[in-house]
């Protein structure tokens, strides 16, 4: 039987838009409403410190219509004592704890669960028994596997933007290698028990290939759905992702 993965769509930038004027439309719950309607799995929000596009106030409500629709919500969140506490107030199903900078535009690498181990893995402890299934974002790199595996953690989402990032500069070499990586890593995250997830840049034309991973469970992708969606709704937009992935795997 074909295990196709999950899409989990995130919705952060709905509240780009809301922000960018102020006031409350577009409401990101009701867009993550319109994208389970459309057949998303899951939904994916980051509270960042500087609130730049999620609020706190947009998590809450999340939680309750993920909740209320059986959905899973997945919290992104840097590995911060005020996010911690957030986050075991909420309650959501999952959380993927993130590398954050205040100056980025958007997350640029992965985590260093080997140098913050020490910092990290009590938190990662504390909303395990809170009862999330917790994932860190990291680099397809043996040292912060094994590292990640060391911890409670369920899971791992590997970081995808350099992959995507060379295949809009045109560098196919590149992108092949970072793709060879995405197949060790996820081999060997998956034997140290670990369930994997790729995200971060992933398109129509770029997906293929990581959704063809057999490790790969689940794939988180926002940015361009969200993008997409002005131009076919989203609606469109989440079943030409699905449609792409399933053919992957289906290949």
């Amino acid at each position: 039987m074909t295990i196709i993965p999950r899409l989990g769509v995130n919705i952060d930038h709905i509240a780009t838009v809301r922000n960018a004027r102020g006031g409350e439309h577009p409401d990101p719950v009701a867009g993550a409403y319109a994208a389970i309607r459309a057949g998303a799995d899951g939904i994916t929000a980051h509270l960042r410190e500087d609130r730049r596009h999620i609020r706190d106030d947009d998590m809450v409500r999340l939680q309750q219509l993920c909740e209320s629709e059986n959905i899973p919500l997945n919290m992104e969140m840097a590995a911060t004592e005020e996010m911690l506490a957030i986050a075991l107030e909420i309650k959501p199903k999952a959380v993927c704890i993130v590398p954050e900078k205040r100056e980025e535009r958007t997350t640029e690498g992965g985590l260093d669960v080997v140098g913050g181990y020490n910092h990290i893995a009590p938190i990662v402890r504390e909303l395990t028994k809170s009862g999330s299934r917790v994932s860190l974002f990291i680099e397809t790199v043996e040292p912060q596997i094994r590292a990640a595996a060391s911890t409670d953690a369920a899971v791992v989402e590997f970081h995808t933007g350099a992959y995507a990032h060379a295949l809009d500069d045109g560098n196919t070499e590149a992108a092949d290698l970072y793709l060879q990586g995405f197949v060790r890593g996820a081999k060997l995250a998956h034997n140290l028990g670990l369930e994997v997830h790729f995200g971060h840049g992933l398109t129509f034309e770029n997906v293929g290939p990581v959704a063809a991973i057999s490790e790969c469970m689940e794939l988180n992708i926002g940015h361009f759905i969200i993008g997409e969606a002005i131009f076919l709704g989203l609606e469109g937009a989440i079943q030409i992702m699905r449609d792409r992935v399933t053919d992957a795997r289906e290949i």
